[in-house]
């Protein structure tokens, strides 16, 4: 079945860095969109970053921009999020996420991100 495991996240310091991972297992890793997500606590989710099935375009939420950078490894079916000058309305509890055109979308179980001062 798809499983989507998120790791990597924890506490850090403001002006930290973090980087989250997805390993990504039972579909085709290749061929999906993937993003990241996050989810702080009493605020909706919200998209963070976007990348395409080979790379090749990236999109990010203007609040993370310059800051964080998507990328992903096809060979070894997983995702990232490189998190740089973390600031503490970054904390939250981020989600990796798989769409294709053609099958619904899959979410990962999350990982917590706590940015302290």
């Amino acid at each position: 079945q798809v499983q989507l495991v998120e790791s990597g996240g924890g506490l850090v310091q403001a002006g930290g860095s973090l980087r989250l991972s997805c390993a990504a297992s039972g579909f085709t890793f290749s061929s999906y969109a993937m993003s990241w997500y996050r989810q702080a606590p009493g605020k909706e989710r919200e998209l963070v970053a976007i990348i395409t099935s080979v790379g090749t375009y990236t999109n990010y939420a203007e609040s993370v921009k310059g800051r964080f950078s998507i990328s992903r490894d096809n060979a070894k079916n997983t995702l990232y999020l490189q998190m740089n000058s973390l600031k503490l309305d970054d904390t939250a509890v981020y989600y990796c996420y798989a769409k294709a055109p053609w099958s619904r979308a899959y979410w990962g179980q999350g990982t917590q991100v706590t940015v302290s001062s």
